[in-house]
């Protein structure tokens, strides 16, 4: 008998055990179903607090709009706001949202090549983060949504494949029951808040062409309190039945912002207290009086990056050895290339040259504002075919692309991308050189360059160290094959969007004509005036130096002036260089505005006209003549004057020396010493400037 009940106990025990193991896995089981939400699902819709949402692939359109950084607008489509804070991309995955308080100003900005908006304030907001589960949170396997468009969909454990198509009509006919009885469940707990009085719940404004919808404030409403809000009409005496249907029934009377409002109040996920206060209303936006319908930002939309202000033109290989595959794939980079940069008329604007035998302009800079826009036009270029004529397209690039009749805004830089598949058929060295001093900023985007046995084919050996800026590997890209090409597309759009390293790209440093002026009054001393010269030197190092480059001059004065060399005297770095140690100590008085003239005279007007003229001159003293009339003479010949004044330089004259900006142009130390400061600085606005002016 005793043996028995032991028997008995024991199994008793067993299948207690089993049964609460298999309890066990079904719990965890549950916790791996991650319900999918569509691209322009937006987080005020669903009503769950916290969640874990599965992205579908291609989220990434402008029409899924975002509103915020980092903190973002309930408004915001969840999925292309989880791709703009770098937590999914465009192939979609999984993402943990958190709802957080309203906040009364929302920063837009370009991140991930999407292009979030700015939102003066909103009534809630919510944070995304990787799409991993918090300790000791409970994630539900079905989301509440605030209306019936988008019904709440399980997934079935027997078929996740469904996890990845989104809702189906058999799985809402097969899930109602269970949908309603888990609402029931829902509207219990919800009952356990302070409720508030039909007054207070349901006060809205019947929605019309213009007239705007006043909200309730988002403070939780007290029973005996009703916000003040013109035009509003009483609810119907039983509130719960109503919001279950504003939340399940399509064609209810009930905003649905305003269902998704209360359902946040009540869930205990409302708005800080005094966000808002009484009568005033959530739709102070700018807004139409419906919630749904297109927000009135459409313009931001096209603003672009504007980290990234760039005129950009991609010569794209048209010709016949690419084939019609390849041609497809350059497209398609291209493309992924528009989407990167974010085209607006604040940010980046592209067109395409297309060359084969000969070149022509597909599209100028002005033609499209968007990047959508762009990306389709350029899924509809047709291949050209012909040879491939590089040099041929530079040259029609640099005569006639960037104008002001295309486009060409003048204070962005211009930059060139030169596609070549394999190597050209013609010389790019010169057509580059002439653009590069247009002020051309030129890359080169090389695929499938030649093998060993086909380089006796290459016209031009080592023809893109020829083309670019530098040979740094900045202004190059080679991609071994066509197929690889989509890797390319963010390390290229940094790159071209690195806009403070254009403005100083060999584009301002190999189209200038630089003459020093230096002071060799007796109160520099030997000593000082060594410092001066190796100030120069300085300078003339960081620039391109060659007979069609940069070119560098210098005159010393005291009363009388010295050439001490001309501008076609030395065409190489080096040679400058050494002329500069050579030069001898003077000494003598101050004829500041002497020496300008004499450098106006003897240098500039021997400047070759296709580059800049700017003079550099230092001085420790007043001058024993008048400056001003001499620099405004030099400004007026196209002279750019930039001043530096040691110890006791005036500093009146060396503004009026200065071209404008004189805050820009002109700089004072208090010791010899103390000019290598200078250096950075001097050739950073020489280079800014460049780049802000029309070309020659």
């Amino acid at each position: 008998m005793r043996a028995t009940v032991i028997a008995t106990f024991f199994g008793v025990f067993l299948t207690c055990t089993y049964t609460a193991k298999e309890a066990t896995k079904k719990t965890k089981k549950a916790k791996l179903y991650v319900p999918q939400i569509d691209c322009d699902v937006k987080a005020g819709k669903i009503i769950n607090p916290e969640f874990i949402a599965k992205c579908p692939p291609g989220c990434q359109d402008v029409k899924h709009r975002v509103y915020g950084t980092d903190i973002y607008a309930s408004f915001s489509s969840v999925c292309n706001a989880a791709i703009h804070s770098g937590i999914i991309d465009n192939t979609g995955g999984k993402v943990l949202v958190q709802k957080v308080a309203g906040h009364s100003g929302y920063r837009g900005s370009f991140s991930n090549g999407v292009r979030s908006l700015s939102l003066p304030r909103w009534r809630e907001s919510f944070l995304v983060s990787e799409g991993k589960p918090r300790k000791g949170v409970t994630y539900p396997s079905t989301l509440e949504y605030s209306s019936s468009k988008s019904t709440a969909v399980k997934s079935e454990p027997k078929k996740p494949e469904q996890d990845l198509k989104g809702t189906k009509s058999a799985d809402v006919s097969n899930t109602s029951e269970k949908a309603s009885d888990q609402g029931d469940t829902a509207r219990k707990e919800r009952q356990t808040t302070p409720v508030p009085t039909p007054g207070t719940e349901m006060a809205t404004t019947t929605p019309t062409a213009t007239t705007t919808t006043t909200e309730p404030s988002t403070t939780v409403p007290q029973p005996t309190t009703a916000p003040a809000a013109p035009r509003t009409t009483a609810a119907p005496a039983k509130a719960r039945p109503g919001l279950h249907r504003g939340r399940d029934m399509g064609s209810s009377s009930v905003h649905p912002a305003y269902a998704s409002v209360v359902a946040a109040a009540a869930s205990k996920y409302a708005m800080e207290i005094d966000s808002w206060k009484p009568g005033l209303s959530l739709f102070d936006t700018g807004f139409s009086s419906k919630e749904e319908l297109n927000p009135k930002p459409l313009e931001s939309i096209s603003q672009g990056n504007q980290n990234c202000k760039v005129d950009l033109s991609f010569l794209m290989d048209g010709s016949w050895s690419i084939g019609k595959r390849r041609f497809q794939l350059q497209k398609r980079f291209l493309g992924n290339v528009a989407q990167a940069l974010g085209i607006g008329s604040a940010g980046p604007l592209m067109g395409i040259v297309q060359y084969g035998d000969d070149p022509s302009t597909e599209f100028n800079l002005k033609t499209y504002a968007n990047s959508k826009d762009l990306r389709n036009a350029i899924e509809k270029i047709q291949q050209k075919g012909g040879l491939s004529n590089v040099g041929k397209a530079l040259s029609f690039v640099n005569k006639n692309f960037f104008l002001d009749a295309n486009g060409n805004r003048g204070g962005a830089p211009n930059v060139v991308v030169v596609m070549v598949d394999g190597w050209p058929t013609d010389r790019v060295e010169e057509a580059s050189r002439l653009a590069r001093e247009s002020g051309i900023n030129i890359f080169f985007v090389t695929v499938e360059a030649a093998a060993q046995s086909e380089k006796q084919n290459v016209v031009e050996p080592n023809f893109v160290d020829k083309a670019v800026c530098r040979t740094s590997g900045f202004y190059s890209i080679n991609v071994p094959s066509w197929f690889s090409l989509h890797k390319v597309v963010q390390p290229l759009v940094k790159r071209v969007c690195d806009t403070e390293r254009l403005a100083c790209s060999k584009t301002c440093l190999n189209a200038a004509d630089i003459g020093f002026v230096i002071d060799g009054s007796s109160s520099v001393g030997t000593g000082n005036f060594r410092t001066v010269l190796q100030f120069v030197a300085n300078i003339s190092k960081e620039f391109e130096i060659s007979d069609t480059d940069t070119r560098i001059g210098a005159v010393q004065y005291t009363y009388e002036q010295r050439l001490e060399f001309s501008f076609d005297k030395y065409s190489t770095k080096q040679d400058v260089l050494n002329a500069i140690k050579r030069i001898s100590y003077w000494s003598g008085g101050t004829s500041t505005g002497a020496a300008i003239s004499y450098a106006s005279e003897q240098l500039f007007s021997k400047s070759k006209p296709n580059k800049r003229k700017i003079m550099i001159l230092i001085t420790d003293g007043r001058s024993y003549d008048d400056v001003s009339v001499p620099a405004m003479a030099a400004h007026q010949n196209g002279v750019i004057a930039y001043s530096i004044g040691v110890a006791w330089a005036a500093p009146d004259e060396l503004e009026a020396i200065a071209s404008d900006p004189a805050k820009e142009h002109s700089f004072f130390v208090d010791d010899f010493d103390n000019l290598y400061r200078y250096v950075n600085q001097l050739i950073q606005n020489i280079c800014t400037e460049f780049n802000s002016q029309p070309r020659n």
